[in-house]
C-alpha cells in the first residue's frame, strides 16, 4: 500500500474530487428518490431541508438561493466524508481487506455520526425516530457513500501489500 507522496497530492485531490462528486450525486439522487416515493417530497424541499441545518425553519420559505445553499452544503458534506475516507484508508489496514465490507462499515459510520451527532447540533427540524427511515437512510449511505469511497480508494492506493 503506497502512501501519498508530495508528487501524488494532485492525484489525491483529483481522486477525492471525482469520488466526492460521484458519491454526492448518487447519495442525493437516492435521497430525493426515497423522499419522493415515501412522502411525495420534491427535490427542492430536500435541498431546503439540508439548508435548514443553517437557516432553521425559514429555509422552507426560501427560494432558489436556499435550494442552491442546500445543494452546496450537500456536496461539501459529501466531499468532507470522501476526504476523510481517503486520508484514513492507508492508515487502517482492515479497510484494505474487502471493499464491500469497508463500504458498508464506512456508510454505517457516516450515518451514525451524521444522524446521532451532527444533525442534532443543527437547526434541522427533528421528528420522532422512525426505524424504517433510519434503516433506509443508513442503506443509502452504505451504498452511495461507502461503496464509491471503498472502491475508488482501492483504485487510487492499489491493492494491499502481500503478507
Amino acid at each position: 500500500m503506497s502512501s501519498v507522496s508530495s508528487s501524488n497530492k494532485k492525484g489525491l485531490a483529483t481522486a477525492v474530487l471525482t469520488t466526492g462528486l460521484l458519491a454526492g450525486t448518487l447519495d442525493i439522487l437516492s435521497a430525493c428518490t426515497h423522499a419522493y416515493l415515501a412522502r411525495g417530497t420534491t427535490p427542492a424541499t430536500v435541498f431546503k431541508y439540508i439548508a435548514s441545518a443553517l437557516l432553521g425553519m425559514e429555509a422552507f420559505a426560501g427560494g432558489t438561493g436556499t435550494i442552491l445553499l442546500g445543494l452546496l452544503m450537500h456536496y461539501a458534506i459529501a466531499f468532507s466524508w470522501t476526504l476523510l475516507f481517503f486520508l484514513i484508508y492507508p492508515k487502517l489496514p482492515f479497510l484494505w481487506k474487502n471493499r464491500i465490507v469497508s463500504g458498508i462499515i464506512y456508510g454505517a459510520f457516516v450515518w451514525v455520526i451524521m444522524s446521532l451527532v451532527l444533525v442534532p447540533l443543527t437547526e434541522v427540524p427533528k421528528g420522532p425516530f422512525n426505524p424504517t427511515s433510519a434503516a433506509i437512510g443508513m442503506i443509502i449511505l452504505m451504498l452511495m457513500i461507502g461503496m464509491p469511497n471503498a472502491f475508488r480508494a482501492r483504485a487510487f492506493y492499489g491493492p494491499p501489500p502481500s503478507r
